[in-house]
This record gives structure tokens, sequence and C-alpha cells, in this order.
């Protein structure tokens, strides 16, 4: 089972985010307290359970936390921004979104800056270390897929339902023969031999 705590007995969040290497989408960030002494055994890094699986941790995760909270920072914000300081914003956004103020984070990866006075920890691999960072990796997982299969219902040409957004061939076969949606991030190589697009 994995870890409960970095720093005890402070009220830890845990903090990751999903999309960062999606080509299209938005990138989405959890942050998650548990509770006290939790236990469950089926947590684990995101990547490492089945579709089904997150889904089912994912109402689990809800109903136990403390508190949780999920931001998403929008492709256009992203071509702005980059990835990287995207993926920060979208960090502390669903940290301020928590009902619980934590007192200390710990977050999935090795960069991280805080807008909030909460003082971090960065972990890499984290969630496959802590409980709350895992929660977090579901979370976020679970909300982007959800919304990536609602926006295949307008685009179905790019299959975003099965790719989620990621450079499969067939996703970009779809980008070559469709060009871009309004959904795609401008300031990614969206096709190998990058292709001129009229923006």
């Amino acid at each position: 089972m994995l870890n409960n705590y970095y720093q005890y007995p402070q009220l830890e969040a845990g903090c990751d985010e999903a999309g960062r290497g999606a080509l299209a989408g938005p990138v989405v960030a959890a942050a998650v307290i548990l509770p006290e002494n939790y236990t469950n055994d089926q947590l684990n890094d995101s990547k490492q359970l089945s579709e089904k699986k997150r889904n089912a941790l994912r109402k689990i995760i809800e109903q136990d936390a403390l508190a949780f909270a999920v931001a998403m920072i929008d492709n256009v914000e992203i071509d702005q921004l980059n990835i990287l300081q995207s993926s920060i914003k979208a960090m502390n956004n669903a940290v301020k979104q928590l009902k619980i103020q934590p007192q200390f984070l710990i977050i999935d990866g090795n960069r991280f800056h805080t807008d909030t006075n909460i003082p971090f920890q960065c972990i890499v691999k984290g969630d496959a270390k802590y409980m709350s960072i895992a929660a977090a990796s579901i979370l976020a997982k679970t909300y982007r897929d959800e919304f990536m299969a609602k926006l295949s219902v307008e685009y179905p040409y790019y299959q975003w339902n099965k790719n989620k957004g990621y450079p499969t061939a067939e996703h970009r076969k779809a980008i070559k023969e469709y060009g871009i949606s309004p959904f795609h991030r401008k300031s990614f190589t969206l096709i190998p031999q990058q292709l001129k697009f009229d923006f």
C-alpha cells in the first residue's frame, strides 16, 4: 500500500495533473486531502490502472476525501503560457478551490511554484508513492477523459473518445485529413513534419 504522509501530522494535500502530453484539450489538475490513517490498497498511479478501475476509484475518492478539487486550463491558455506553466497554474487553482486549507502540499513531479503561502515538496513519481497524489492523479485523469469523450461527440474524426487527445497515429492522420479543431494546441507539433496551418 502507498504511504499516507510525507510530513505527518500536517494536513497534506496531494496534487497531480493529466494531459500534459496531449495535442488537444485542456490540462486538468486535482488536489486531494485524505483522512488521517486512510487505507485503500487499490490506490495507485492512474496510469497503472484500467479505465474501469479508475472510474470506480474516482467515486470512492470523492466519497472518502476530506476535500478535493479539480481545475482545468484550456488549450488557448496553454498556447499562451506553455504547458509547464499551465500545469502549475492548474494545480494552484485546484488547491485554492479546496474547502479545507491544507498545511502542506505534495506535488507529483519535479517542478512547481506556489501562489499561495502553503509550503510544498515536489516528489518524482509521487503518484506511485503517496496515496493523496495517487488519488489526485485518478481524479485529474478521469475528469479529463470524461471531458475529451464529450468533445469527441462533436469532433468524432479525431477519436478523442479513445486517444483522449494524445498523439496516436490515428489522431495525427485525422489532423492531416481534417485540419485542426478549436481544441488543438497550436503551440505543439501536431504532426511530424509540421504542416502550415492557416490559423
